[in-house]
């Protein structure tokens, strides 16, 4: 079962396939009710390195700094998640959570 702040492997082709060309680390965004009712999710591509923009949430991850990108944000079908490969930590999520509350709250 997904649940929101869970880092998945996504593939984000156009079209999925076996071969997919386009698949990255991606954080699950959307609330456990959406998740575990819903068959997409809402998640954040993951990038590297942080650059310092309000957007990008640093992260570490498979061994080095990373970046939730909080500007890219997208509904994927829940099909799309190839393999969970981690999950937030507790200071990241609430990072997240007020910088999301930012952008959307007013």
């Amino acid at each position: 079962m997904v649940s929101r702040f869970d880092i998945y492997l996504v593939n984000l082709d156009a079209e999925i396939t076996q071969n997919a060309k386009n698949t990255r680390p991606c954080l699950v965004i959307s609330p456990d009710e959406m998740n575990h009712n819903l068959p997409h999710v809402i998640v954040a591509p993951i990038s590297s390195p942080p650059n310092g923009y309000p957007t990008r949430i640093a992260i570490d991850l498979l061994g080095g700094k990373r970046a939730v990108v909080l500007d890219q944000i997208r509904a994927v079908d829940a099909v799309r998640l190839v393999k969970k490969i981690g999950e937030a930590d507790g200071a990241v999520q609430k990072e997240i959570l007020d910088r999301l509350n930012e952008l959307f709250a007013e």
